[in-house]
């Protein structure tokens, strides 16, 4: 059975709109999925409803199966067990998604405490190994504000709170885009090991088919909320079947092509 099945997914507006359409895929235990596409196309809502973490105003259709368990229409008591324990993000802009008033130390321990019951001096050993494996080791980032540290070290945190549950899945949503491009190499480096070595299924979110190539096999290429070609990455970008995928290794060529002569 597929750790995540998604079947005829839509998602829709308050007035009827049509935001994600028909949209179906299946994840393995230990697969890698990357989503790409232009900003619009349905890559992040998708990540969104996939969780049942949809806002105000929107709905979901079709099937969203986590672990066996229904997430169209689920209520939240039987949603909140699978969020963190079987599926976790890490969103894109780490300032907005961390608290802003509570501690990194105390953010990290919140699902551990969950989800793996841990209290007292268990808990906080959990927590300090916690975020030595995401190289946050200094005592004084479990003390700080996510503004009193930097934006890798922010996003570090992230990624700390996402795995602290041990997930069996985890949802990447552009995870390097506020980050500059030394950082960025270092946070998909540690995103990498991290999933290789806990075996952990990934669903990596991105406009940037590198990254795609870098962090994934297979590769789900996503227009206007339509899902419209699938395949191994390698073969997409060098056999694309869509014209719109055709056009999005023809842009990146020709940014590398740019690049390449400066």
């Amino acid at each position: 059975m597929s750790l995540l099945s998604v079947s005829g997914l839509g998602v829709q507006t308050a007035a009827g709109r049509a935001l994600l359409s028909d949209l179906s895929f299946d994840l393995a235990a230990g697969q890698r999925l990357g989503l790409i596409g232009e900003s619009g196309s349905g890559k992040s809502l998708t990540s969104l409803a996939v969780t049942g973490l949809l806002g105000a105003g929107l709905s979901a259709s079709g099937s969203v199966l986590l672990d066996g368990v229904q997430v169209v229409d689920a209520p939240e008591r039987r949603l909140i067990p699978l969020r963190g324990r079987v599926a976790s993000i890490v969103f894109q802009e780490p300032l907005t998604s961390l608290d802003p008033l509570m501690r990194i130390g105390k953010q990290v321990a919140e699902p551990i405490a969950r989800h793996r019951a841990l209290r007292g001096t268990a808990l906080r050993t959990a927590v300090a190994e916690a975020l030595d494996e995401v190289s946050l080791s200094d005592a004084r980032i479990a003390k700080s504000y996510p503004y009193e540290i930097s934006g890798g070290q922010r996003q570090r945190a992230a990624i700390a709170i996402a795995l602290a549950s041990r997930p069996q899945l985890l949802i990447a949503d552009e995870p390097t885009t506020a980050l500059d491009v030394t950082v960025q190499a270092q946070i998909l480096r540690l995103l990498d090991d991290l999933v290789e070595a806990r075996g952990m299924a990934l669903l990596f979110i991105s406009h940037d088919l590198a990254v795609v190539s870098a962090m994934t096999q297979d590769v789900l290429v996503m227009s206007k909320g339509v899902a419209v070609e699938r395949g191994p990455i390698q073969q997409v970008i060098t056999h694309p079947q869509h014209p719109y995928t055709a056009q999005l290794v023809g842009s990146a060529r020709a940014l590398d092509d740019m690049l390449g002569k400066r």
